[in-house]
């Protein structure tokens, strides 16, 4: 996992036609905008994990769905 540190109004881009633009942050939320075709699918982790747990007939916590290096980065960086 990459882990990159950004300003309000700082940007990254994935590929040639992705941007991320970070546009907040307020007490550990941040707001990002997206510039990317209208052809890319843009789903938050956590509906997507939902929606696959539903179809299985499961409850499926978020949490346990996340990558190891993510769960483990977020836990030791909880700064709110």
């Amino acid at each position: 996992m990459l882990v990159l540190s950004r300003k309000i109004g700082e940007s990254l881009r994935i590929g040639d036609d992705i941007e991320l633009i970070i546009l907040d942050v307020n007490r550990g939320q941040v707001r990002i905008g997206i510039e990317a075709p209208k052809t890319t699918n843009i789903v938050r982790t956590e509906l997507l994990t939902r929606a696959q747990g539903e179809q299985a007939g499961d409850t499926v916590k978020t949490d346990e769905e996340r990558p190891q290096r993510a769960r483990h980065y977020l836990q030791r960086n909880r700064h709110y």
